[in-house]
């Protein structure tokens, strides 16, 4: 590709070249004048011309029109309600990218993030976890709609850019059994007396159970439910599951049949879940990340480990299975006493755990006093939510700065004179914008180096960016 042609010179008026794609998978050109264009559908490298829906002083969004040069790695999408056309299903945004280069883009947006934002270079970038690239997505929220000027009930995600719910017969990212459901469950909500009030289905797979949660607005008849107990005998594995209210209102519509759970084969380990509990979308994915989370921290029987946000306890127990003694901090006593639950019937099934105590507090008003107070750890696994852990990783700096002497820095708490930091951390994040910012106090405050990061293709065909870094004590 030729100078000119990247500065769009020799091109036909309204052609542009497409330099980049951005965290939303959108192609990023410029006009003669400068004017970054921001492209829905187009690929770097690519010639195009695009319609222009939305104009600022210094950028444009536009949406591709006509693709002149194609990039090399452009695909045929995978899903027939995949696209930029009226009614497109708006629940993947890269399936016409090669999954290869959807990968290479989520690492440039990791290590971008890092530079800008926190000022880091990784030591090493990590080879990407990568799975299955279609049926990989256990868990969603579908809409439900009544059409009534098209006498049908459409199942699915919601059109791109729309309220309105996507005409979908089928969804190449759901598991095929799943995938094959959508139009009997049309068929289902269709013929209930509950028809107009049943909003969403959200559904959760484990290993060998399907759960199908309905959300319900008013009371179901008799009726509605045998109707819910019929499709759940003619599709193996599917429960029911009744929302009437918010999520803490779940229950199981029938309490026969077997638990929802999903297994970390490499440890041996079980875990039962709600469908309403937060567990990965991917479980394929989340086996690899289990492991090499574990591999990086490199635990040795002689120590101890906290595990801050610990969830239901995907990386607790297994830590369990090589340290000293572990903690698992959470913010809701709730969580908290299910995570104590699965570490109980993990115990009692295969043994051989190492002490784990769970404890429940507000992970984001974290103090230098509380990181003294839960004791010396040789090593911590962080998986934070979006928000990241910013108090945390303050905690932990202030706690460097006063040992320095830093005038700015908090006195010193009491009993931190013999407390010493983790040698080394693991950080699994789902927005890199927060792990940057946290690895910036990390390495600039806190006296850690990043010693490697790289991505997790949690989330094939979306520009949602998981990643994995490791922070090792100067």
């Amino acid at each position: 590709m030729t100078a000119e042609i990247e500065n769009n010179a020799g091109l036909p008026d309204g052609w542009l070249h497409v330099d980049a794609l951005d965290i939303d998978a959108q192609g990023v050109a410029r006009k003669p004048d400068g004017k970054v264009v921001f492209i829905e559908g187009a690929l770097p490298f690519e010639v195009v011309t695009a319609n222009v829906n939305r104009k600022k002083n210094n950028w444009e969004q536009a949406t591709l029109s006509a693709v002149h040069r194609e990039s090399s790695q452009r695909v045929q999408p995978g899903c027939p309600h995949f696209g930029l056309h009226a009614g497109a299903c708006g629940g993947c945004k890269m399936q016409h990218l090669h999954v290869g280069a959807q990968v290479a883009v989520k690492q440039r947006v990791l290590e971008d993030n890092l530079w800008h934002l926190g000022k880091v270079k990784a030591g090493n970038v990590l080879r990407p976890i990568e799975g299955p690239a279609w049926g990989y997505r256990y868990r969603a929220r579908l809409s439900v709609r009544h059409v009534h000027k098209k006498g049908v009930v459409l199942v699915g995600f919601h059109e791109r850019k729309s309220r309105y719910v996507a005409d979908m017969s089928v969804c190449p990212v759901l598991p095929p059994h799943v995938s094959a459901m959508l139009v009997p469950l049309r068929a289902l909500i269709g013929s209930l007396d509950a028809i107009e009030t049943c909003p969403q289905i959200e559904l959760a797979c484990g290993d060998d159970v399907t759960a199908l949660v309905l959300r319900h607005l008013e009371p179901l008849s008799a009726g509605d439910l045998q109707k819910l107990r019929a499709f759940a005998a003619e599709h193996a594995g599917v429960q029911w599951w009744l929302q009437p209210k918010g999520p803490d209102t779940v229950s199981l519509l029938d309490e026969d049949g077997p638990q929802l759970a999903y297994a970390l084969p490499d440890f041996g380990i079980t875990m039962p879940f709600k469908p309403t509990d937060f567990t990965q979308v991917n479980p394929h994915i989340n086996r690899v990340l289990v492991s090499r989370a574990l591999r990086l921290l490199d635990v040795q029987r002689s120590e101890r480990v906290i595990d801050w946000f610990c969830g239901l306890g995907n990386f607790t127990l297994p830590l369990a299975t090589g340290a000293r003694e572990v903690l698992g901090i959470e913010g809701s006593e709730a969580l908290v006493a299910r995570s104590r639950e699965n570490y109980a019937r993990n115990q009692a099934q295969r043994g051989g755990l190492a002490p784990t105590r769970f404890v429940a507090r507000n992970l984001f008003e974290i103090t230098p006093a509380m990181l003294v107070a839960d004791g010396m750890a040789d090593r911590w696994l962080v998986d934070p939510p979006r928000e990241g852990a910013f108090a945390l990783a303050k905690a932990l700096a202030d706690l460097h700065q006063a040992r320095l002497g830093t005038p700015e820095a908090p006195p010193l708490p009491e009993g931190a004179a013999n407390w010493t930091p983790p040698r080394r951390i693991v950080y699994v994040s789902c927005n890199p914008a927060t792990l940057a910012r946290d690895a910036g106090l990390l390495v600039h405050q806190a006296g850690y180096t990043c010693t490697a990061a790289g991505v997790v293709n949690m989330f094939p065909h979306t520009a949602h960016v998981e990643s994995i870094a490791v922070f090792d004590l100067q």
